[in-house]
């Protein structure tokens, strides 16, 4: 597996304050084995970190500025984003009052259309705006509800591009160990060949039923995509696919489309916030010494 060490406290740095500062890329040098069968393609040189972020949510209204120890939730992912550095970070916020906070903690912030119907929708028109030269070529959605997310997840989403494949998009996965979670339809599967000692895979199939069936291991899907600049492009230019709109997994329109998803194998889930449980238990892991 690759290794997620915790550094969850350090001090942001290299971002300016504002709406549309321009922020200079930080070095990348993470370096996982990946199986020598990737097909080799150009490596993108100019990573953008994206957070979209809403106010609007049916288990938790206005989680994105819910305190954590001392600062709003999407402060915190702001955080672990600059931590990994791999690149400029900025938050696409539906509301100014994200947008306030964000700006309030020095990061920079880009105002979208908050009827835009997806994150991935979101992430794009952020992108637009921010970076009108096009100069950032893979950009990586993180999501918004991950204040404890380790830094290292984020470097590695970059590893299958770094190391030359030819993949649209890369995603994470992780081994399934609680029995509970291998027919708990919330937890999406994966469905990848991985080999040997492979870390990376091509995704076949993403569901939330038991897949594949048979002896061998699950793997959870874990929501932190990594595209190339004209692969989002082409993603959110498409209509919603049929299996789509059945399994409520919006990686699906890419797979229907015949884009192509390689998946890295990481040994950490991050803690989604999505109820009051779930923040309860992120309060205390931030708030401990």
């Amino acid at each position: 597996m690759i290794p997620a060490p915790r550094r969850l406290h350090n001090t942001p740095s290299g971002q300016g304050r504002g709406f549309f500062t321009s922020a200079g890329s930080a070095g990348y040098a993470y370096r996982p084995e990946i199986s020598p069968r990737r097909i080799m393609s150009a490596s993108p040189s100019h990573p953008l970190v994206v957070i979209p972020a809403r106010m609007a949510s049916t288990r938790l209204p206005g989680k994105p500025l819910a305190d954590i120890a001392g600062v709003p939730m999407i402060v915190q992912v702001w955080r672990r984003a600059i931590e990994a550095e791999v690149g400029p970070v900025i938050v696409a916020c539906a509301e100014e009052e994200i947008a306030e906070a964000i700006t309030t903690a020095g990061g920079v912030a880009v105002l979208t259309d908050p009827d835009l119907p997806s994150g991935s929708d979101r992430v794009w028109q952020a992108v637009g705006r921010f970076d009108t030269t096009g100069r950032h070529d893979v950009i990586i959605n993180v999501q918004g509800d991950l204040p404890t997310l380790d830094p290292a997840l984020i470097r590695a989403s970059l590893a299958p591009f770094e190391q030359g494949c030819a993949a649209d998009i890369t995603t994470l996965v992780c081994e399934i160990t609680d029995p509970e979670e291998r027919t708990n339809p919330n937890v999406v599967k994966a469905v990848v060949a991985f080999r040997d000692s492979d870390q990376t895979g091509r995704a076949l199939y993403f569901s939330r039923a038991t897949v594949p069936w048979g002896e061998g291991p699950l793997w959870h899907h874990i929501g932190l995509y990594a595209y190339r600049r004209s692969a989002l492009a082409r993603f959110v230019a498409l209509a919603p696919g049929v299996l789509e709109s059945r399994e409520k997994l919006e990686q699906l329109r890419a797979l229907e489309n015949g884009m192509t998803i390689d998946c890295v194998c990481v040994d950490t889930v991050p803690l989604g916030v999505d109820t009051p449980a779930d923040l309860e238990k992120a309060r205390r892991i931030l708030s401990a010494p």
